[in-house]
């Protein structure tokens, strides 16, 4: 601290201000290279400032509260104390310079400030002075000497030193011997700063003329303010003659020992020498004053002068030793020499990891660089035995740099991923240079903190699910899954349906997904007839903040069932009118009567059509085409086949269940018009007409008449009015039989039909209302009979004229179900 005191004393003395700037220049100097120090005398009391080391520091409080400030002193014991709020130090037990440093000059307190978010951390040294709260003492109350009152003028008598604990000043510094009649004092001043006590005969004894004993007091004598002292008694005993004392062969004795020398090691052999003779010349040896951390480490043989070693040692506390030696003779007389023992060192301590402050947790972004931890290393050793270099285990997402001298940070060299490693067991390896060297290990654990740095990732690239038509509503058709590397709320995924169309209706009618299984099920009921296939997207969101995604294809097949049955194109059934194939008597055998056309809209199997003949009024005149439905004549027709020929076909699926539709075709066997007409008159009303044969026969001729008539008529009409003809041919209700004129040829090669006719047939989903391509050909002759009617009417038309018009109802596209093999039909 400032003694601004002193600065306030005389504001105008210009050494005031030099001595400002050098304090301003010193704090500069502190901030800069982060370290700070302080002085304060001992035993100040518990909770005294020691100083503002925030403001020395350059650091704001809030810096301290917000960086966890804190007093490191590794294992020392902690003296000083940080008052985070305040931001100063302060004393947290009195401090007793003696009890901390003995005689060691300067005494100081080291610790660290250490701090984090980011860490970092300054070495602060508070020096303790010294006050004066020792006084001099002598190891004995009193010490006795037995002097011959031979004894000559200026002879030297060892006095017991006094020990002071105090330094500087305040420690021994004189001392005074009362009375002085006969001996006066005679301090010698030692190169290791202390002084031994002499006292000198200034004057014989005479045992006649004083008493046999005289009592002296010895006291020392401090510099301290106030002056402290500490006396001692020493009482003489007057002999007669004993003129000679001990002489050591040297005055200074010096030997070394190794620390861990075991109790008992010799160390040296002191000697010493006496003229005189008998029990005057007799020497004992003892070891006179030693320092406190001396006291009772060596013992001498009082006989030999043997010295041995009788205590632990232990070069990191004490490197050297100062024992005094004495030897006395029986007669009193005395002699002393010095034994300076030099420890060595030895490479007995393992280095001390200390852990500052360290990061048990870290998060998978951290940037290279973080720092995790901060350690200390400390090795009591001393040279090669302390110096110490530390390593880590094989890692390479950690680095081990050395901040200061025995100071280590242990920071991230690489990006980390929680994905590849959770956790970090790194286990830091400090070893001296010593011979053996000798090591300690510290294992720290780290936990790598989770990121959402990972999408969801679907087990496919794209999905392809089945379901049956005519499903049940919330079947559950497929389930998707995704997968999320990251932890916790981040790989939780969620599964979202996103907004497409099929055929311009939302997905959404047509699907929907569990939000957490990622099941798909269906929302209705699907046709395959109306929709074979659709896809949609699926997205799989995580439950990080911000969520990642990741999307996937869906496609859904619709497979078909036999769910429709097949249905007729040709021949068309109606319930108003009659429609009927003629065979002329003469047909051959193979004779290609008509062709049932039907279709089933199913697909696949299910859209296979056989053709069986179930019914005929003569199964052995006719044969169907299983494959094809062509109706032909399986013998030679004669003369006594029946003109009415009903035949029964059933048209059958491949499905299965199979599902079939059924149709009658009607045939007329006659070569005349005539013959048709009087027996298919009579086809679905012969119980109406039996009672009265004549009346039918005078209505077939009225109706051959009026027919004759008509077809002049409708001949004139369609040259005439072209375009209303072919209006009133698309628009008509009636069944339709073609007729092929002979210049077409047989496409089997029969023989029986002579020409060909090929035609193109197209369909809506109601076959009453397909449309029908015809291909090109000549005239086309139709016969239409009502049943209802007492007439017929022929209708004659021109085909090619129809077909030629560019605005004709009945062009479609072609399709391959309604290709219709050729027909033939005769009236």
């Amino acid at each position: 601290p400032i003694p601004f005191q002193y600065l306030g004393q005389r504001k105008n003395n210009p050494s005031c201000f030099i001595f400002l700037l050098l304090f301003i220049l010193i704090v500069c100097l502190r901030l800069v290279f982060g370290q700070v120090s302080y002085s304060i005398p001992e035993e100040m009391a518990k909770g005294s400032l020691v100083g503002n080391i925030a403001q020395d520091l350059g650091l704001d409080v809030k810096r301290l509260k917000l960086g966890n400030a804190h007093v490191y002193s590794g294992d020392s014991r902690e003296y000083i104390e940080l008052n985070s709020e305040r931001g100063v130090l302060l004393i947290k037990e009195r401090i007793d310079r003696e009890a901390l440093c003995g005689d060691t000059t300067p005494c100081a307190v080291h610790f660290q400030i250490v701090l984090e978010n980011p860490m970092e951390f300054y070495s602060v040294t508070v020096e303790i002075t010294d006050i004066n709260d020792n006084a001099p003492t002598f190891e004995k109350n009193e010490i006795k000497f037995i002097i011959s009152e031979s004894t000559v003028v200026r002879a030297k008598f060892d006095l017991e030193r006094a020990v002071d604990s105090d330094v500087g000043t305040n420690s021994l510094q004189s001392y005074i011997l009362k009375p002085t009649d006969h001996f006066l004092l005679k301090l010698h001043s030692q190169a290791d700063g202390t002084k031994n006590v002499e006292m000198i005969l200034q004057k014989p004894l005479d045992r006649e003329e004083n008493d046999e004993h005289l009592s002296l007091v010895l006291t020392a004598v401090d510099g301290g303010e106030p002056q402290m002292s500490g006396t001692m008694q020493i009482h003489i005993t007057v002999l007669d003659a004993n003129d000679n004392a001990p002489v050591f062969t040297q005055s200074f004795y010096k030997a070394s020992i190794k620390e861990n020398a075991p109790v008992g090691t010799a160390v040296l052999t002191v000697t010493a020498k006496d003229a005189d003779h008998g029990s005057n010349g007799r020497i004992t040896y003892s070891i006179s004053s030693m320092l406190d951390h001396t006291r009772g480490m060596f013992e001498i043989n009082k006989e030999s002068g043997d010295v041995t070693l009788n205590g632990k040692l232990d070069y990191e506390k004490a490197r050297n030793f100062q024992v005094n030696i004495r030897a006395s003779d029986d007669g009193g007389l005395t002699g002393s020499c010095k034994l300076i023992v030099d420890v060595l060192d030895m490479n007995d301590n393992r280095p001390d990891i200390h852990i500052m402050s360290k990061t048990n947790l870290i998060s998978e972004d951290a940037k290279p660089n973080t720092v995790v931890t901060m350690i200390n290393v400390e090795d009591a050793d001393s040279a090669e035995n302390g110096k110490v270099q530390c390593v880590i285990n094989d890692n390479n997402n950690f680095m081990l740099k050395s901040t200061t001298n025995n100071f280590y940070s242990l920071v991230t060299d690489s990006d980390l991923d929680r994905e590849r490693a959770s956790e970090y067991n790194i286990t830091v390896t400090c070893s001296d240079e010593g011979v053996p060297s000798l090591s300690s290990s510290v294992t720290l654990t780290l936990q790598i903190s989770d990121v959402n740095d990972n999408a969801p990732v679907f087990e496919r690239s794209s999905y392809e699910a089945y379901i049956v038509e005519n499903n049940t509503p919330a079947l559950s058709i497929f389930t998707v899954k995704a997968r999320d590397v990251d932890w916790n709320q981040n790989a939780r995924v969620s599964y979202i349906l996103e907004d497409s169309s099929v055929n311009g209706v939302p997905v959404s009618s047509y699907v929907s997904i569990s939000v957490d299984s990622g099941v798909i099920h269906a929302v209705r009921s699907f046709d395959y007839e109306q929709i074979k296939d659709f896809h949609f997207r699926v997205k799989a969101q995580d439950g990080g903040s911000p969520p990642l995604s990741s999307n996937v294809t869906v496609k859904i097949l619709i497979q078909d069932q036999n769910d429709n049955p097949p249905q007729v194109l040709y021949p068309v059934q109606t319930g108003g009118s009659l429609v009927a194939e003629m065979v002329p008597r003469s047909a051959d055998v193979g004779y290609l009567v008509t062709k049932v056309v039907a279709v089933d809209v199913d697909s696949g199997q299910n859209a296979w059509l056989s053709y069986k003949l179930q019914k005929a009024t003569d199964r052995a005149l006719f044969e169907v085409g299983l494959q094809n439905g062509e109706i032909r004549t399986i013998r030679q027709v004669t003369d006594k086949d029946a003109v009415k020929q009903r035949l029964t076909v059933i048209v059958e699926d491949n499905g299965q269940p199979s599902r079939s539709a059924t149709v009658i075709v009607n045939v007329a066997v006659a070569d005349s018009f005539p013959e048709v007409l009087s027996e298919f008159t009579d086809f679905t009303h012969d119980k109406e007409y039996n009672d009265n044969l004549t009346f039918y026969l005078v209505l077939a001729l009225a109706v051959v008449s009026f027919l004759f008539i008509t077809c002049l008529v409708v001949i004139i009409s369609v040259k005439i009015y072209r375009w209303r003809q072919s209006r009133i041919l698309y628009h008509s209700n009636l069944p339709v039989i073609p007729y092929y004129p002979p210049r077409y040829s047989d496409t089997l090669g029969t023989g029986t039909l002579k020409h060909v006719y090929n035609y193109e047939m197209c369909r809506t989903t109601d076959s009453r209302k397909s449309d029908c391509k015809f291909g090109r050909a000549g005239s086309q002759n139709v016969l239409i009979m009502d049943p209802n009617s007492t007439g017929t009417m022929q209708r004659i038309q021109n085909e090619k004229s129809i077909l030629d018009e560019p605005d004709s109802p009945l062009e479609c596209p072609p399709s391959p179900a309604a290709s219709l093999s050729p027909y033939r039909s005769l009236m």
